[in-house]
């Protein structure tokens, strides 16, 4: 049986992992395991986070999420897709039509998962734990109900 994934759930890792790229130029996570309770994603990374910077990362999330921008899909074709992103995480058999999900001006990359029609639909984000070990950054995270 395959896993269904929660809309809510995946739009929040998309603006976690543009907020992560945009603050440390990490770039998005190389793993993510996402959840309907509980989600988690893996950054290569050089450091421990520390509280503070915790705290800024989740509050860009939830102001990225307050301001309701549209959650929209368009398609492009493979060779003009790979020259724009990275295709690593889409399985082989995606084909020549790549769907591109687009958060507002926020956030843009290829993806197959379900997501929100508008950030206000996913509710508030909070980073529930980080650890760092051998040059990987973990963040888990979950969602409250939105409002």
């Amino acid at each position: 049986m395959k896993k269904t994934v929660d809309p809510r759930m995946h739009s929040a890792e998309h603006i976690l992992n543009q907020t992560m790229d945009r603050v440390y130029g990490c770039g998005r996570c190389f793993s993510a395991h996402v959840e309907k309770k509980k989600s988690k994603c893996d950054y290569r990374f050089d450091h421990v986070l520390s509280d503070s910077e915790t705290r800024t990362i989740e509050t860009k999330v939830n102001d990225i999420i307050k301001k309701n921008l549209p959650v929209t899909e368009n398609f492009m074709g493979l060779e003009q897709a790979q020259s724009r992103y990275n295709l690593g995480k889409l399985p082989p058999d995606a084909g020549e039509k790549i769907r591109i999900v687009k958060i507002g001006d926020y956030d843009a990359c290829p993806c197959i998962g379900p997501h929100v029609e508008q950030t206000r639909d996913i509710g508030s984000f909070h980073i529930t734990s980080t650890d760092f070990k051998e040059g990987v950054l973990r963040v888990r995270f979950k969602l409250s109900h939105k409002d």
